[in-house]
């Protein structure tokens, strides 16, 4: 029934600010509508995954965390100390592959993931 994600929304406290952090940081283009559309790519896959209310892995205070794929976990990091975004957790190397963590504006926890 379920093609695939029709979207991602959530609520800022400071539209700019968070617009600018996502093009910036992330390398999102952002467009007017306060939006952009990200299309997946060949061997790009989703998680949906479900947590229980006091699962350490995000922080419980936090409802949902988004979780981006990257090329080249490396080339990521490099471009995040260039701008000065700290990772608010090590990068973590397990059998689902590599993993880093940031925050954002609001103190959202962002999980990177390079898969391959």
């Amino acid at each position: 029934m379920i093609k695939g994600f029709g979207g991602i929304f959530w609520r800022t406290t400071d539209i700019e600010v968070t617009k600018k952090w996502y093009c910036e940081v992330l390398m999102i283009e952002i467009e007017n509508w306060n939006g952009t559309v990200i299309k997946p790519q060949l061997g790009n896959e989703t998680i949906f995954s479900f947590f229980t209310e006091n699962d350490s892995y995000f922080p419980t205070e936090q409802q949902v965390m988004l979780n981006f794929q990257v090329h080249n976990l490396n080339e990521t990091i490099n471009h995040l100390e260039q701008i000065g975004v700290p990772l608010a957790k090590k990068k973590e190397v397990s059998e689902f592959r590599q993993f880093i963590w940031i925050e954002d504006p609001d103190g959202r926890l962002i999980e990177l993931w390079e898969k391959s």
